[in-house]
């Protein structure tokens, strides 16, 4: 097996243990059972959608790159649209919740989190194969 197959196994194993956690985080917070050790950190909520949405971004937009949209001259990525549009969802959807409150930063946060993680994620694809290998010194 080719090093870049090994590699693209791998990042589907931890994406779909990644959506797993995600999902999980989700029950706790809409169920009321989030840790209560969190709060000790300032803006652990903002920092939490930043970084939870940041990540599935990265990994969804590294996964399914190929797959994109195209608008005229533009070609926008799918994951990165269908995965912005469930977030608006989502944030919406704690409008209803009584354990959830709608707040405008949690959504900029969200976000901030899925722009940073397709950079990054397009930064590392635009990459040449050979460039994210260390040199070594002989």
């Amino acid at each position: 097996m080719s090093s870049k197959l090994r590699s693209h196994s791998r990042l589907k194993w931890l994406a779909f243990l990644y959506a797993a956690l995600f999902g999980w985080i989700l029950v706790l917070a809409y169920t009321g059972n989030l840790p209560s050790q969190l709060a000790v950190i300032p803006y652990y909520d903002k920092l939490g959608h930043v970084i939870l949405y940041g990540l599935a971004a990265y990994l969804g937009h590294r996964l399914l790159h190929p797959f994109t949209l195209r608008l005229g001259r533009y070609r926008l990525p799918l994951w990165v649209l269908a995965f912005s549009g469930w977030t608006l969802a989502e944030e919406g959807a704690q409008f209803f919740a009584p354990t959830r409150s709608l707040d405008a930063l949690d959504l900029v946060c969200s976000v901030l989190g899925i722009l940073v993680g397709y950079w990054l994620a397009q930064h590392q694809l635009s990459q040449p194969s050979g460039a994210s290998q260390p040199v070594s010194k002989r």
